[in-house]
């Protein structure tokens, strides 16, 4: 708001003549819970796909699925015990955070929860990698042209992937022909492979080579398998764009549904900048 009384481009791109008063700040957050309400985000990533000529470039067939940490808007000193009882240096003095004596005290979410953002959960992505306050959102891309075609977000856990995967695989595989969906060796579960089949989703899950894979010779023979091992590593050029170009490494909103909204959107809008050269190159 404050770059509008002085930008001349932001004035153009919202609309605004040179000497029109800007609206108040407090427009937007009531424009952000209208589109809550609507599940606007959502329908326009679908309104976009939906379009004659993208959806021609769409591929039906062949899809790739994978997560994404992002970061919560809150510090690790809201994380504390639901119970009461934190070890609290003090409560701050001069607007200060208070301080905080986290030594030698285990922390997990079944015992705390943050203040500042209560859905959002510990985790961490690896051994030996620090745990943040996060969410994971989560993507289903199809193979033909790289573009997202349905965006999640969900609280952590560690099955939270595999789940999100199946409910928006499920919303595309309804027709009487077997589709394929590729993922990283995260996905290599035997529930999870077995439930694909079940939707006639034919697993091309990378191989967990660190124990005894659920993706077998039947699967891995196939071209196709190797295809869409190749092809399933573009959906990180989407989380990569969307991190550092859209800037959403760490959310600046709270509330799963506020973040889940920021991220359906940012999926859209990284549709939006690749298809002016996918339809350029289109026939």
């Amino acid at each position: 708001m404050e770059r509008l009384e002085f930008d001349l481009l932001f004035r153009w791109f919202v609309g605004l003549g040179v000497d029109e008063p800007a609206w108040d700040h407090s427009t937007f957050s009531k424009n952000r819970d209208r589109l809550l309400a609507g599940e606007i985000a959502a329908q326009f990533l679908a309104a976009v796909l939906a379009q004659p000529r993208v959806s021609r470039l769409l591929s039906t067939e062949h899809f790739s699925v994978d997560g994404t940490l992002i970061e919560a808007w809150a510090s690790m000193k809201s994380f504390k015990r639901t119970s009461g009882g934190d070890r609290n240096g003090d409560d701050g003095e001069g607007g200060r955070n208070a301080r905080v004596d986290f030594r030698g005290e285990k922390r997990s979410n079944e015992t705390h929860r943050s203040t500042t953002d209560p859905d959002a959960l510990l985790y961490r992505k690896g051994p030996g990698m620090e745990a943040r306050l996060c969410f994971i959102g989560h993507g289903l891309m199809e193979n033909r042209s790289g573009l997202v075609v349905d965006a999640r977000l969900t609280r952590v856990s560690g099955h939270a992937e595999r789940l999100a995967a199946l409910d928006m695989i499920e919303a595309v595989a309804d027709g009487p022909t077997a589709i394929t969906l590729g993922a990283d060796k995260g996905y290599d579960a035997a529930d999870f492979v077995e439930e694909l089949r079940t939707l006639n989703v034919r697993p091309h899950v990378a191989q967990n080579t660190s124990r005894r894979s659920a993706i077998d010779r039947r699967t891995t023979r196939h071209p196709g398998y190797a295809a869409s091992q190749r092809l399933r590593k573009r959906i990180e050029e989407a989380f990569g764009w969307m991190k550092t170009i859209a800037g959403v490494p760490q959310t600046k909103l709270r509330g799963l549904d506020r973040v889940g909204w920021a991220f359906t959107f940012t999926a859209a809008a990284y549709n939006l900048v690749r298809l002016p050269r996918l339809l350029a190159e289109s026939p």
